[in-house]
């Protein structure tokens, strides 16, 4: 049996009818030229008739019921999985546009998973406008975060359009990180030789987590100093409590134009994402007249799994910036926004990353305990919104011969923060996924359209206007 870790453990624990904890990916396809009609039903054929399942589509719970999940849960091999279960097709009326797909998702992303079986699904989409189908596929957030299930999807795709006969996601095992060790290795006085390096590693990190748990102390005392810390958030009309269902927006831009406007105001790509998060939110909010009167805070969830690494489970840590959403001045917003993320980074690089995993459980730990307790979405929240940029491929990629037109993310939400929205770049695109509440959130949709609008207004801001080209007027000769 598979051990879980204790962040992987908690997205099992807080699991609940209103709450379900997993993650999801929705990838377009445009049809390969000269498609035959059957060509999905095929292709769903093929998908059902892979031998084998490999990890971690192939992991079920080793428990049975609400015990399974929260006495030292762990993962076991399910040598028997029913294919005709977690890999469905389904079908808009044609001709379906966005809308219809996106209500379709929205609906496919609120029922929970089946803790009796693999925690996944994946649902072919077929009847999008524009000769095109979709792949939605979930899985939950105990077993992938944002890269490893990026990574999931990719390694089965790729840059050759004619290649053909290709297998699904679920019958790909992944590469084993270097220097992990097999299942051979893993000899007793092995793991008492770990167990030793364990100790003595906690023992040398316990003085910087306690620095670093001082400095966010102090921050809460002196927010002048512009670290963000938890509980720092007001409260907002996306942190009360919310319901088991959800609503999914989607908008798409440009890399380049992105980077562009990060290059002119010296700030990161991750700074505009959250100035034009940030900025939607503050005029969402205004519309309803409950945009609170101090800034608001993001938890930005931050990537330390390795580049090599293929594994399963949650590999990440988090830090807290402010969205400036008090500020009406879009120039000072950004530079606000700057100066927190900055302050967050330093403060995130001066641990170790060793110790990176156990500081995330220490800054977690009031959320994940609001969670199981009831108390979320009945206090101050840890955090306002979550916002997250997953680096995705930067290529054209296919599958079976049909070209893969976008990724979107489609992320979970909880008890006191009723929206998440995550970023995916993908072959020059930088791709917004908005997940929230059905019921907190009717009008989400304009959360994406003012996203849009927000990069307009700081285009025109911050990048010189191009001069504009005179043409010499070309005189006529007059003869009499």
């Amino acid at each position: 049996m598979k051990r879980l870790g204790t962040l992987d453990a908690s997205w099992l624990a807080v699991e609940s009818e209103d709450t379900p904890m997993h993650v999801g990916n929705l990838q377009i396809f445009s049809l390969p030229e000269g498609a035959p009609e059957t060509f999905l039903r095929d292709l769903v054929t093929r998908m059902k008739e892979t031998g084998e399942v490999a990890p971690p589509w192939s992991y079920k719970l080793a428990g049975s019921g609400l015990l399974g999940r929260l006495v030292a849960p762990g993962w076991k091999i399910d040598k028997d999985i029913d294919l005709d279960y977690h890999v469905r097709h389904s079908a808009l009326p044609r001709p379906g546009g966005e809308r219809e797909l996106g209500i379709l998702v929205s609906r496919l992303h609120s029922n929970p998973l089946d803790f009796a079986r693999p925690l996944w699904e994946c649902h072919v989409i077929e009847g999008l406008e524009n000769n095109r189908f979709a792949l939605y596929t979930k899985m939950h957030h105990s077993l992938i975060d944002g890269i490893s299930g990026v990574r999931l999807l990719q390694r089965v795709l790729t840059t050759d359009p004619d290649k053909r006969d290709m297998a699904p996601p679920w019958s790909v095992q992944p590469e084993r990180r270097r220097g992990s060790k097999t299942d051979a290795e893993a000899s007793i006085p092995a793991a008492i030789a770990q167990a030793k390096d364990a100790l003595k590693l906690q023992a040398d990190m316990a003085p910087r987590l306690w620095q670093a748990g001082n400095r966010l102390l102090h921050s809460v005392r002196h927010p002048e100093d512009g670290l963000a810390a938890p509980f720092m958030g007001p409260v907002s009309k996306i942190n009360h409590r919310v319901t088991g269902q959800r609503r999914l927006a989607t908008q798409h831009y440009q890399l380049d134009r992105i980077k562009a406007v990060a290059h002119e105001s010296g700030g990161s790509l991750n700074d505009i994402v959250l100035y034009l998060c940030g900025t939607a939110l503050r005029r969402f909010l205004l519309e309803q007249d409950d945009l609170p009167d101090t800034a608001m805070t993001a938890g930005i969830p931050v990537n330390i799994r390795p580049a090599d690494d293929e594994g399963t489970g949650t590999q990440i840590s988090f830090m807290i910036a402010s969205l400036a959403t008090n500020e009406a001045d879009p120039l000072n917003r950004l530079q606000e926004i700057k100066s927190s993320t900055r302050r967050a980074k330093e403060h995130l690089q001066k641990l170790p990353k060793s110790a990176l995993t156990q500081y995330t459980m220490l800054l977690m730990s009031p959320y994940i305990l609001q969670l199981m307790s009831g108390l979320g979405g009945r206090m101050r929240p840890v955090f306002n919104v979550t916002i997250s940029n997953v680096p995705g491929p930067q290529r054209t990629l296919y599958y079976e011969g049909a070209k893969l037109e976008a990724m979107y993310p489609v992320s979970l939400i909880a008890h006191g923060g009723a929206l998440n929205i995550t970023c995916l770049s993908y072959d020059g695109s930088l791709n917004f996924g908005y997940t929230g509440c059905r019921d907190t959130l009717p009008s989400m949709q304009k959360l994406a359209v003012y996203t849009g609008e927000a990069l307009d207004e700081l285009e025109s801001l911050v990048i010189p206007p191009k001069p504009k080209t005179t043409r010499r007027a070309t005189k006529k000769k007059v003869t009499g």
